[in-house]
């Protein structure tokens, strides 16, 4: 990771947390947020977007992520963490899709891309490289 761009994880997990109050989950109810730091120091927030047609519902990391490419962060450097929350008891990871995201926009060093995910009122860190070990990416084409 950047040395001169250290997370602030009690502002990023605040900023996912947030976030997830403003899900549209009305089949589940299990709202999530996740909020993303971009190497520029921005961070842009997600949540997740149910729908009456499943495959259609959209998750929160796609939507933070997306926000960031919109705002032109990525354009200006890679992710650099993540934090995830939902009200939930036990461990939350993100989704296979959401991983394989990620990946896109990590810079080809996802071993630097740090996610902090909730579990129940504490939160457990991982690299992206730990949650999608061997990950197909754009030096695979």
């Amino acid at each position: 990771m950047n040395e001169l761009l250290q997370p602030d994880w009690n502002a990023l997990q605040q900023a996912a947390k947030q976030a997830a109050a403003r899900a549209h989950a009305p089949y589940s109810s299990f709202r999530v947020g996740a909020a993303v730091l971009w190497s520029n120091g921005e961070v842009t927030r997600g949540v997740n977007v149910e729908n009456a047609s499943y495959p259609l519902g959209v998750c929160a990391e796609l939507h933070a992520v997306a926000a960031g490419v919109l705002a032109g962060h990525a354009a200006q450097g890679p992710v650099r963490a993540v934090a995830v929350w939902a009200d939930s008891d036990s461990s939350l990871r993100p989704c296979g899709g959401c991983r394989q995201v990620l990946q896109e926009f990590c810079d080809g060093r996802p071993q630097q891309v740090l996610l902090t995910c909730s579990y129940g009122s504490n939160w457990e860190q991982r690299n992206l490289a730990e949650l999608l070990p061997e990950a197909f990416g754009p030096h695979s084409l």
